[in-house]
């Protein structure tokens, strides 16, 4: 367990040395992602909701890392990629090798799959359309928002729903 705490240290460490001030997700949601996180593992919520927060968490540290590499001109082949697959093999891997993925008794009834990595690959998916769809408005609209805070509840608002659905069928 104080591996795992300090792993999660690090990252947060290493969230703030990444940050930008613009074109990235904003500070806000990914503190309010982390507080997600850390928030339904302290109440004991099911690991399908827990991962939808994490797969999100995940995201917003891609695209700030991807955003602080253009800022610094720092190129190469396989740049994006590498960062994905270095993020979540840095999230994913641990959680494996500490029993909590990959646990027998956290599969989803029969099919198989882990309702952590389950919800890291929804939550995933959620966060990335949420913030894309506010870039993709944003533009549409002259570069604006469309209204106060537009840049915080996009990304976040699927991860809510998303977290009401799996609270639903799970509980």
């Amino acid at each position: 367990m104080k591996n795992l705490s300090i792993y999660f240290v690090a990252i947060f460490a290493a969230s703030l040395v990444f940050t930008k001030k613009a074109l990235a997700v904003c500070p806000i949601c990914t503190v309010a992602v982390g507080a997600g996180v850390g928030l339904s593992r302290w109440l004991g919520i099911d690991d399908s909701i827990t991962g939808l927060w994490i797969g999100g968490l995940t995201v917003s540290m891609i695209v700030w890392t991807i955003n602080w590499l253009d800022k610094k001109s720092i190129n190469f082949k396989g740049r994006n990629i590498t960062t994905v697959a270095g993020y979540y093999l840095l999230i994913v891997a641990p959680l494996y090798f500490v029993g909590i993925i990959g646990n027998p008794l956290n599969f989803l009834c029969g099919c198989g799959l882990d309702k952590l990595l389950l919800g890291i690959i929804t939550g995933s998916s959620a966060f990335y359309f949420g913030a894309s769809w506010y870039f993709f408005l944003k533009e549409k609209n002259n570069g604006h928002a469309h209204f106060p805070f537009q840049k915080v509840v996009m990304p976040i608002s699927p991860l809510i729903i998303l977290s009401i659905v799996f609270y639903l069928l799970t509980k």
